[in-house]
C-alpha cells in the first residue's frame, strides 16, 4: 500500500532560488562601482516603461471591453466590425504596429487635425501642428493599446460568456436594463474568469514595452542600449536590464496570484 505524499513542487523552491539570485545581484550592484553606474543610468527608464505600460494597458482594456460587447451584440454589423478589427490586429506583430502608428498613423492624424483647424490657422488663432508635436511616448502607448486591445477583447468576451445565462434571464425577468444586468450580474462574476488571463496580458505588455526603444523612447531598454553603445559594457548593461525587467514581471506575477487566491477564497 502506497501513501500519498505532498508533491515536492508545492513548495516554491523556484521562488527561493530566484530571490537568492536577486539578492546576490543587488549586493553586486551596491558594492561594484561599474554595476552601480549601469544601474543608476538604466533605472532612469523605469518611469517611462511604467507610464507606457499603464497607459497602453488602460486604453487597451477600455477598447477591448468595447470590442467584446460589440462582438456579443445582437447587431450583425457591430459583431462583424468587432471581429474584423480583432482578426486583423491579432495578425500584425507589435513591432510592425509600432512602426506603422509612429511613422504612418501619427503623420496622418496630424494632417487631418491641420485640415480641421485650417480656418482658425488662417485667422491667426492657432498654429499648424507638426509631427514632432505628437510625442513618441504617446505613439508607443497607442501602438501597444492597438495591439493588445484585440487580445484583451477575446479575454473579456470569454469571461462574459462564462456567466450562466439563467442568471441573465432572471435579471431580465426582474426588469433590469441591459446596463444594470451587465454592471450588477454579468461583470462581477465574469471578472473572476477574466482576471488571470488579463493579468498575464499585463505582464506580457511590461515585456513588450521594451519594443518602444526602437522609436527612441527612453525606456529601460533604450537607456541600456545607449549606455552599452557608449561604454562597450554589454554584459554588465544587459544583465542589469534583464534584472530590472525580472523584478518588475515576477513582482507583478506574484501580486496577481495573491489577488487571484483572494478572489477564489471569497467565491468559496
Amino acid at each position: 500500500m502506497t501513501v500519498a505524499t505532498k508533491p515536492a513542487g508545492d513548495f516554491p523552491y523556484w521562488l527561493v532560488a530566484t530571490a537568492l539570485i536577486g539578492i546576490a545581484v543587488a549586493v553586486i550592484i551596491v558594492v561594484n562601482d561599474l554595476y552601480t553606474q549601469v544601474f543608476t543610468t538604466v533605472s532612469k527608464g523605469v518611469g517611462i516603461t511604467i507610464f507606457v505600460t499603464l497607459t497602453g494597458f488602460a486604453l487597451a482594456s477600455v477598447l477591448g471591453l468595447l470590442l467584446a460587447v460589440m462582438s456579443l451584440s445582437t447587431s450583425i454589423w457591430l459583431r462583424q466590425i468587432a471581429r474584423f478589427y480583432i482578426e486583423i490586429i491579432r495578425g500584425i506583430p507589435i513591432l510592425v504596429l509600432l512602426f506603422y502608428i509612429a511613422f504612418v498613423g501619427a503623420p496622418a492624424v496630424v494632417a487631418f487635425w491641420n485640415m480641421l483647424i485650417s480656418p482658425l490657422v488662417e485667422a491667426g488663432l492657432l498654429d499648424n501642428m507638426t509631427v514632432r508635436d505628437f510625442p513618441l511616448v504617446w505613439r508607443a502607448s497607442i501602438a501597444l493599446m492597438t495591439g493588445y486591445s484585440a487580445f484583451i477583447a477575446e479575454v473579456f468576451r470569454a469571461g462574459i460568456q462564462s456567466v450562466d445565462t439563467g442568471q441573465i434571464e432572471a435579471a431580465k425577468a426582474l426588469g433590469l436594463s441591459g446596463w444594470h444586468r451587465f454592471r450588477l450580474i454579468v461583470f462581477p462574476q465574469a471578472i473572476r474568469t477574466i482576471l488571470p488571463p488579463l493579468g498575464n496580458d499585463f505582464v506580457a505588455m511590461v515585456k513588450d514595452s521594451s519594443l518602444v526603444s526602437v522609436l527612441g523612447v527612453a525606456d529601460i531598454t533604450q537607456m541600456g542600449k545607449v549606455y552599452a553603445a557608449g561604454s562597450f559594457t554589454f554584459f554588465e548593461t544587459y544583465s542589469i536590464v534583464a534584472y530590472i525587467y525580472l523584478v518588475l514581471t515576477i513582482g507583478l506575477s506574484l501580486c496577481l496570484r495573491a489577488l487571484e487566491r483572494k478572489l477564489a477564497l471569497k467565491q468559496a
